[in-house]
């Protein structure tokens, strides 16, 4: 299955760090592009690319149909994941030094795809989105950001704080910001706390490590930065 990308942004020296984005169903692109180049500014050795739905519409997997979401989501993340993996091998980068990051159907995909997939990625930030079926494990492997607005009627609070609730309860990493009078949308104020989160909240992982007597590679580091 074919996955058109954007390349945002390609640093000068080697990346250190691989920032993926992944659109609302409907959309393109293009249409991360813009909350891209934010990431890009505050991590200049970070590769920044924005991929594309594959199914019909430009979205991620079907809206309706005969099976329960949860069903239909499953069916297309081994393409997604593949897609990811793809990037990285491409890109040089570990899933250590990877974010996915999604807004609402793209959330739903990254949610999903770590669940299943906890060495896929080092972090992710979800805006204005929801699993398909809250997970029954979690790994500290993924440190997960959620950021929803309290008025989004699309994708309510609820599956937000739910998900917060079910993480926490399992042993995963998960930070929720909600913002103030905020729709489905992500405005200025949800990408300084994305940014925020990813400069500032040490993963979980890295205390496991040093209580384990490991240390986070190199670029794990710089993703703190």
């Amino acid at each position: 299955m074919k996955y058109d990308h954007v390349v945002v942004h390609s640093p000068s020296l080697p990346a250190t760090q691989l920032f993926l984005l992944f659109h609302a169903a409907g959309d393109k692109p293009v249409a991360m592009a813009q909350i891209g180049t934010e990431f890009a500014k505050a991590f200049p050795r970070a590769q920044v690319v924005s991929i594309g739905a594959p199914e019909p519409d430009n979205q991620w997997y079907p809206a309706s149909g005969s099976e329960d979401e949860q069903t239909r989501v499953a069916a297309v993340l081994p393409g997604f994941i593949d897609a990811v993996r793809q990037q990285q091998q491409q890109n040089g980068v570990r899933a250590e030094a990877t974010a996915l990051i999604g807004f609402a159907q793209g959330s739903t995909m990254i949610l999903e795809a770590v669940a299943q997939r906890p060495d896929l990625a080092g972090r992710v930030v979800a805006f204005s989105g929801r699993y398909a079926a809250l997970p029954q494990k979690a790994s500290t492997r993924t440190t997960i950001h959620l950021i929803h607005g309290d008025n989004d009627v699309t994708v309510p609070l609820t599956h937000a704080v739910d998900a917060q609730e079910r993480l926490t309860a399992i042993g995963g990493d998960v930070t929720l910001d909600i913002v103030d009078d905020l729709t489905h949308a992500v405005d200025d104020r949800a990408m300084q706390m994305a940014l925020e989160r990813l400069q500032f909240t040490v993963p979980r992982r890295y205390f496991d490590e040093a209580l384990g007597g490991g240390r986070p590679g190199d670029d794990d580091v710089i993703a703190l930065m």
